[in-house]
């Protein structure tokens, strides 16, 4: 059975908006629900779980009759932290499989409206073969590493250096066996905290297009390259 959590537990604070960036218009929907139907309409056919500030549950509601929002999902809380609110999701997914080894579970950034499903589909296949697989694209800036201590840095190569994006997507056993442990909640992505338990992460070519949603430009950017899709 295939799974996607995508998370949209987030204030948004860096947009300088009132209103949470997920549930901002984009070609007239909520960000959040451009994400949830790219994974319906993917070949890999996931059950949906959409983890959502625990404030705006009714309102989500109101979203979906306003826009006549019908794709099939569920809903859940999410917590303090992103890894907190993915372990949410997680728990739903436990709730309503016995056996998480044979699952496939996709995470997703809510703010990242314009993935597309052909990419998801490559992220669920990769996973069922090595059992993870994360989003990533090549960097096309020169790369510097800075010290510690912040007094030095030096030039690194760029060709060994990926910028992940999401779906991050994983063996629903491994993945929640890495959301079980204690030192990890710090960590920036899914593919970190795996990576802490011990286990090897695969990188799939990603899409430069899949832009996340920080900045109030980046929402302007979106609606080009949107436009530009049509």
């Amino acid at each position: 059975m295939n799974y996607a959590i995508i998370v949209a537990g987030g204030t948004g604070s860096r947009m300088g908006t009132a209103t949470p960036k997920q549930f901002l218009l984009l070609d007239g929907l909520p960000i959040v629900m451009h994400a949830i139907q790219a994974f319906h309409s993917s070949q890999s056919s996931p059950e949906i779980i959409v983890v959502l500030p625990p404030a705006m549950l009714p309102e989500w509601d109101q979203l979906c009759t306003k826009h006549r929002f019908l794709v099939p999902h569920s809903v859940v809380g999410g917590g303090v932290s992103r890894f907190d609110s993915v372990k949410s999701g997680l728990a739903a997914i436990k709730s309503r499989c016995l056996d998480l080894s044979c699952s496939i579970v996709a995470v997703h950034d809510g703010a990242r409206p314009l993935i597309t499903p052909a990419f998801i589909d490559k992220t669920y296949e990769q996973a069922s073969i090595s059992g993870s697989a994360a989003l990533a694209i090549p960097s096309v800036n020169s790369v510097r590493l800075k010290s510690l201590s912040g007094l030095k840095n030096n030039a690194y190569r760029r060709e060994n250096v990926y910028l992940m994006q999401t779906p991050q997507t994983f063996n629903g056993l491994i993945l929640a066996t890495a959301y079980e442990q204690g030192n990890a909640e710090q960590s920036t992505d899914d593919a970190c905290v795996v990576e802490k338990k011990g286990y090897p992460i695969t990188l799939v070519d990603g899409d430069t297009r899949n832009i996340k949603i920080t900045f109030p430009e980046d929402l302007h950017l979106a609606e080009i390259l949107l436009s530009a899709r049509r």
